[in-house]
């Protein structure tokens, strides 16, 4: 499936699953990427996917994910940067979308997580439930590479892409409301020390 031909709406998207597509992104990271999980649900999945040390866990700040996976980026512009974030944390930082493009970072990819609720504080219906399209918010932004994934298998072949070519990119899935596939261990201190470790004893070059 070409992803330049795509033409994949929110409505037309298939509702997938976070769990199983956080193991096929974990699958396919093998020259030590970053990846900055943010609040709740989207760190949890990432976290059961088998803890690396360049993972970073978000704990407690709602739509921060974007950022610090920008800040990481500019910082080791040789390494491969991923943000995993859902509709409501973006939903409430959406200018962290027009930054990312004003600076054009090559290396950063922003995965957005939409299912259309709160779904850890109780399932409330985000804005996206009622007709928000975050491709299109992200496009009108500047972030002109970014789309919706069709199915798992366009997932991977975004994936790959945001892998082997430049970007900025941003990449929205539809997502069911299963729970999560763990809970990360929260420890705000150990998880800083091991992402700065990891990126520190790194052996890409930054």
């Amino acid at each position: 499936m070409s992803v330049i031909e795509s033409t994949t709406s929110r409505h037309t998207a298939k509702v997938m699953n976070r769990s199983a597509l956080t193991r096929r992104l974990v699958a396919k990271l093998n020259n030590e990427e970053a990846v900055i999980g943010g609040i709740g649900n989207s760190n949890f999945d990432l976290w059961a996917s088998g803890q690396r040390p360049q993972n970073f866990y978000m704990l407690g700040s709602m739509g921060l994910a974007s950022s610090i996976a920008l800040g990481v980026a500019l910082a080791q512009p040789k390494r491969k940067v991923f943000a995993l974030d859902g509709d409501g944390s973006i939903l409430m930082q959406l200018g962290s979308l027009g930054t990312v493009a004003s600076v054009n970072p090559a290396n950063l990819c922003i995965i957005l997580w939409d299912n259309g609720l709160y779904q850890i504080t109780g399932s409330q219906k985000t804005l996206t439930s009622r007709g928000v399209d975050l491709v299109a918010i992200a496009r009108g932004a500047g972030l002109a590479q970014s789309e919706w994934a069709q199915d798992e298998e366009h997932f991977e072949a975004l994936v790959d892409a945001a892998l082997n070519q430049d970007g900025p990119r941003l990449i929205s899935v539809r997502i069911d409301g299963e729970k999560p596939a763990g809970t990360t261990d929260r420890d705000p201190a150990r998880i800083r020390i091991n992402f700065m470790r990891g990126l520190a004893e790194s052996s890409n070059p930054v």
